[in-house]
């Protein structure tokens, strides 16, 4: 009798534990809305599987991204769950929780990709799947992630100011569908405003990171030139070309810029990560971060078309440095600032870089050719003027007047970027502020009304480091972005300031879009 009660309580046990498993496995135990990494692998250290998660994120962009007319993604990848139960069986093994372990990651759509067609949404690149993954996309999933998505862009990444490819449309701002998310990242900045993922790559040749994360109250860091890999992801000028990640948080970016920044013999630019890279940025992660800050207000950088509500907002932005610490110095001029910043625009070596990525491409690629798809037309017809500009150029990028090449060997970029470093220098200055639009979100359609667009300004040119930070809502709930500008190679005090702003803020707040999805 004992042994069949011994037996009953057994089974009693083995049976409760077997509902427990069941209970912390459902995906309704773990909420995406604003998800960060921590939160997820708490979620899976206590029982959650990452094929659970993994489907939740794919059932939100199925409930949200088409019904709410947002237009985010283009494609979710069908190995994605495969990949989760790759990452659950490893783990149950007795595996370690990798840095970015299942963490679902949103591809812009010129982020090369072996399994999944990469396409820099132009319809000149329609269905080519590349031979092997970029430099960056390899370094997220050899650190557990997962691509979960691929997002739309604007064509060929030409527009700062709207994301529409000639191969899935227009993507609107996940908080005002009437609203642009910016360009060209703004498919990756919809989506991960509203919960489609929990880090977001795009990529930043003027403002295309830290715009979009402006439009869409997200954290958005354009690196220095040199700290991060372009290789593998389909150029517009890769001499300002940047790759990098858009998040909910500053935490997140921290520590997916972790695993994307450093050496890459593909991209010979990175030979100084090996010299200025920091082992770890979330160490830099500080409440009171913001103590030994020196901040210089560049109020020059933008004009009488700012919006007056965004200027008001900023300026508390300015108080709210203050209270966490800060010492700053309003309102810093460089000399020379309109004349310098004219002469530095963007020389055209389209036409060179693209045709390089193509031959990268191999036999597969859909053109194998610049001049194959101006003959054929094959873009928006709104870009027509943008390859025109392209076309007229038909030198090496070296061999231009002056050479359109990297900050020394540019005299316009030089002369800019010492101008912006002596300033510092000269007020003892750790960093710039200003707004990164200095001008809510326009209208989808609106390509006339001031748009206030500050990101190209400086950065792109000097190739310094820069990010964006949610600063604050409209009274019409239209995000706004606070941008740093550090010295070259200074990422950490960047991440250092906006973590410290962002805790002492608090500004970010979903948009009520997201909730239309499951829990």
């Amino acid at each position: 009798m004992k042994k069949y009660l011994s037996l009953i309580i057994v089974a009693n046990i083995l049976l409760i534990s077997a509902c427990t498993s069941l209970k912390t496995n459902k995906p309704s135990d773990f909420n995406i809305h604003e998800a960060t990494l921590s939160t997820l692998h708490q979620a899976i250290a206590t029982g959650t599987t990452c094929e659970n998660i993994t489907r939740l994120f794919i059932k939100q962009i199925n409930s949200v991204d088409k019904p709410a007319n947002i237009n985010a993604i283009i494609l979710i990848n069908p190995n994605a769950i495969n990949r989760a139960r790759t990452l659950d069986k490893t783990f149950n093994a007795g595996g370690k929780q990798t840095s970015l372990h299942c963490a679902p990651v949103i591809l812009k759509d010129n982020f090369d990709t072996a399994d999944m067609p990469t396409e820099a949404g132009a319809i000149a690149l329609k269905g080519s799947t590349p031979p092997d993954d970029a430099f960056m996309v390899k370094k997220l999933r050899d650190a557990g992630a997962i691509i979960i998505a691929k997002s739309n862009m604007a064509e060929w990444a030409f527009s700062p100011y709207e994301t529409i490819s000639s191969t899935y449309g227009a993507t609107a701002n996940a908080y005002d569908v009437s609203r642009v998310p910016a360009g060209s990242s703004g498919g990756t900045a919809s989506a991960i405003a509203a919960n489609f993922g929990i880090i977001g790559m795009g990529t930043d040749t003027g403002n295309s990171i830290r715009g979009p994360a402006s439009h869409l109250s997200l954290v958005g860091i354009r690196s220095t030139i040199g700290m991060t890999s372009r290789d593998g992801v389909v150029p517009l000028l890769l001499n300002r070309d940047i790759a990098g990640p858009l998040t909910r948080t500053v935490e997140d970016a921290a520590k997916t810029f972790n695993i994307i920044a450093g050496y890459d013999p593909a991209d010979l630019s990175t030979k100084s990560a090996k010299t200025h890279i920091k082992q770890d940025y979330t160490q830099f992660l500080k409440i009171n971060g913001l103590q030994d800050a020196r901040i210089g207000v560049l109020r020059q950088i933008y004009d009488e078309t700012a919006d007056p509500e965004v200027i008001d907002i900023f300026n508390q932005s300015i108080k709210d440095l203050k209270k966490a610490g800060a010492t700053i110095v309003d309102n810093i001029e460089i000399p020379d600032f309109e004349k310098l910043k004219n002469a530095t625009g963007f020389c055209s070596r389209f036409q060179y870089d693209l045709n390089n990525y193509l031959v990268s491409l191999g036999e597969a690629a859909p053109v194998k050719e610049f001049q194959q798809i101006v003959d054929k037309k094959l873009f928006r017809k709104e870009s027509a003027g943008a390859f025109q500009w392209a076309n007229s150029v038909n030198v090496r990028p070296e061999e231009q007047t002056p050479p359109c090449v990297d900050v020394q060997g540019d005299p316009r970029r030089k002369q800019l970027l010492d101008a912006v470093l002596n300033t510092m220098k000269k007020h003892k200055l750790t960093a710039f502020i200003y707004p990164s639009w200095s001008n809510p979100p326009r209208k989808m359609g609106d390509l006339k009304s001031a748009h206030g667009n500050n990101s190209p300004v400086i950065a792109p040119h000097t190739g310094q480091p820069a990010i964006t930070v949610p600063m604050g809502f409209t009274k019409a709930g239209l995000p706004l972005g606070l941008q740093f500008l550090a010295a070259p190679f200074d990422e950490h005090l960047l991440f250092q300031y906006a973590y410290a702003y962002e805790q002492a803020t608090h500004r970010r707040k979903p948009p009520t879009l997201s909730l239309h999805g499951t829990r």
